[in-house]
């Protein structure tokens, strides 16, 4: 008796420890959202480096330049490319973004430190140069840029990139 009273104690025990340890298959909230953000840094980190050459048939979000969106545009621009009022324009519009392409890559190159009206309103925030980005990145961003926030245009080429880089006067 005194054996399974022993037994029976430690049991109880153990138990309380693997409850309290968040053993078994129950997860906090924060457990599940620390979980989220892993799985989103490494997708993150994926569509970096993935290359993905057939923009075509390529949905957004498969398209390499999200994860440079994210890093270096979406502050500003905000995750949705809505911008911010007065300050950062909306990248969904047919006069920057889809218009002359050697414009837009000279605006991420050498940055854009004046007004600008989008969309009939007007933007008074400074964009800095992002021409430490190499032309893939450039390109890839601006292609997503293209193709996404309900934008549907043309892809931009590292080669155009590289073209506009060579002959860019600031």
């Amino acid at each position: 008796m005194k054996n399974f009273s022993m037994t029976f104690l430690l049991g109880i025990a153990m138990s309380c420890i693997l409850v309290a340890c968040g053993g078994g298959e129950q997860t906090t909230e924060k457990q599940e959202t620390a979980k989220t953000e892993e799985v989103k840094v490494e997708e993150t980190k994926k569509e970096q480096t993935t290359p993905s050459d057939n923009t075509a048939t390529a949905t957004v979000a498969d398209l390499p330049g999200k994860g440079i969106y994210t890093t270096y545009c979406s502050v500003c621009h905000q995750a949705d490319g809505k911008g911010v009022p007065n300050m950062n324009p909306p990248l969904v519009n047919k006069e920057w973004v889809g218009g002359d392409k050697t414009r837009l890559i000279k605006v991420v190159l050498n940055g854009l430190n004046e007004p600008i009206t989008v969309n009939g309103e007007k933007y008074q925030g400074v964009m800095a140069s992002h021409d430490f980005l190499t032309d893939k990145q450039i390109a890839n961003v601006l292609t997503f840029i293209r193709k996404s926030f309900g934008n549907d245009y043309e892809a931009i080429t590292e080669e155009e990139v590289a073209e506009v880089r060579k002959n860019n006067k600031k």
